[in-house]
């Protein structure tokens, strides 16, 4: 059994990583976030101590290791910006960090955290839970196997719609989030390069506070991509049914569909990195490289090859 410690226990996506500990019979013995409304503990990890400020957890997991009960782990759930400190924080505390995506905000980060892997012996994983998705896994073999000359025509469209709160919550502040493509974009160019290569042409068209397109050219794709948090940009028979969410993947007018299937894929993350296999600095280096490219190129506006619904 393995020791966990927790940062972001408040954050929408920490549940998903207290399953994934308790699913690997692991426990969590410590967790920090500045919000204390974590109730959900209780439904996991009750005994685990709990703290507000990281002065206080700081010194209570440094007890920890120096007392014998050392940290295995450090879960990461924290916003954006904060991951690579977080990072070197477990990795000084010779725990493993285990952190959600975007592993960092700019490719220079990881070059830093790789000396630091190597300073300390330990090592750092990201979640990318979508090349462990089956269908996505099936998207692979079957391009793998596809002949080397053939250049798939991929359309990616993920809406998301978001509140008035999202506006003034860090998410919004691209200094903090890295802005739309890196805060809801970020696996699935991780996952895009995974599957059609290297990317071999990047260009944005669009580039607002709450929506992004733009063309990549990789090396067995040409992919046409729409990311947004606006309702509005949902197709009228989606939001009549209710939804507020709309994801698509289409390979040569073919969908894929995923939308299914998410709900253990963090527990498998975790058996993985438990067994040593986990998507280390170099699994993310692309996509984070990416949606830096994104973030500061200049948008062209509808020209070129661009993303059928940006017609509308």
């Amino acid at each position: 059994m393995k020791n966990f410690a927790l940062i972001g226990a408040a954050g929408y996506i920490a549940v998903r990583h207290m399953k994934a500990i308790k699913d690997t019979n692991n426990t969590l013995i410590a967790a920090l976030d500045k919000f204390d409304s974590v109730g959900i503990m209780d439904s996991y990890f009750p005994d685990a101590d709990f703290f507000t400020e990281f002065e206080r957890f700081d010194r209570h997991v440094d007890k920890l290791r120096r007392t014998g009960k050392k940290i295995d782990y450090v879960s990461i759930c924290t916003p954006n910006y904060l991951h690579d400190s977080h990072i070197r924080f477990a990795l000084k505390q010779k725990a493993d960090a285990i952190c959600e995506k975007p592993l960092v905000l700019n490719p220079w980060n990881i070059v830093a955290l790789q000396e630091i892997e190597k300073e300390t012996g330990q090592r750092i994983n990201n979640i990318l839970q979508l090349r462990l998705h089956p269908s996505i896994i099936a998207l692979k073999e079957k391009v793998d196997k596809s002949p080397a000359d053939k250049i798939f025509d991929v359309d990616l469209t993920y809406f998301t719609s978001r509140g008035r709160w999202y506006f003034q919550s860090w998410k919004a502040d691209s200094q903090k989030s890295g802005g739309i493509a890196t805060n809801i974009g970020v696996h699935f160019y991780d996952m895009l390069t995974w599957i059609f290569g290297s990317v071999q042409e990047n260009i944005v068209n669009i580039s607002e506070e709450n929506k992004a397109a733009g063309f990549l050219g990789l090396k067995k794709a040409r992919v046409r991509w729409f990311l947004s948090v606006d309702y509005d940009d949902i197709p009228l028979k989606v939001r009549e049914s209710g939804q507020r969410t709309f994801r698509s993947i289409s390979v040569d007018g073919d969908e894929i569909e995923f939308s299914d299937g998410f709900t253990d894929l963090h527990t498998l993350s975790y058996k993985g990195i438990l067994e040593g296999k986990g998507f280390g600095l170099n699994d993310v280096k692309t996509a984070i490289e990416t949606v830096y490219d994104i973030r500061n190129g200049v948008p062209v506006g509808l020209k070129g090859d661009y993303h059928p619904l940006l017609k509308k």
